[in-house]
């Protein structure tokens, strides 16, 4: 598949699978933890900073897994996940640039929950401005994202980091002292 500037769900899970950008690069998570269904656009260019943007879509409904365990008679999407989301995408802006290895997130600086997803929206926006791009010793990412329920910024996450790493191995749980990261 060649380099675009938007996916469809198909696509994202093509990249969950290995099959886009390689085994031994970032991936997305597969389903039911891929947080997304769809890029609707990504740049290189643009973006609060110039540097870059990526802007994707979630479609919410009642259905969803984490509804059904996240709170019994009051449903809500963990914001553990939605903050994951923009891990993701903010991770897979860094392979979509050609950058190489396997995907870590490394951390947020500041993070700030001002709402709540619950199964009667409709759809969830992120929207990540890239800040900065370093590409050795390993690649790493950084910028400032936020998750929207239309019009409504709910969550704002700054200085979202990601990191991707040629040599990560997984040791197969033999030797915890034999993993790299």
């Amino acid at each position: 598949m060649k380099k675009q500037n938007a996916y469809s769900k198909e696509e994202l899970l093509q990249v969950a699978d290995g099959t886009v950008f390689g085994m031994e690069n970032g991936k997305l998570p597969t389903a039911p933890m891929l947080m997304v269904d769809r890029v609707l656009n990504i740049t290189e260019d643009g973006g609060a900073y110039n540097k870059g943007q990526i802007i994707a879509e979630l479609d919410i409904d009642e259905s969803l897994w984490f509804f059904h365990c996240h709170f019994k008679g009051d449903p809500v999407m963990p914001g553990c996940l939605g903050l994951d989301g923009l891990w993701q995408l903010i991770g897979f802006y860094l392979t979509w640039t050609g950058a190489k290895g396997r995907g870590r997130a490394l951390g947020v600086g500041k993070l700030k929950f001002k709402g709540q997803v619950r199964p009667y929206h409709e759809k969830i926006t992120y929207k990540i401005d890239i800040k900065r791009v370093m590409e050795k010793p390993s690649s790493m990412i950084w910028g400032d994202g936020q998750l929207s329920i239309g019009d409504r910024v709910i969550y704002v996450a700054k200085g979202l980091q990601v990191g991707l790493f040629p040599d990560l191995s997984y040791d197969f749980g033999d030797d915890p002292s034999l993993d790299t990261f």
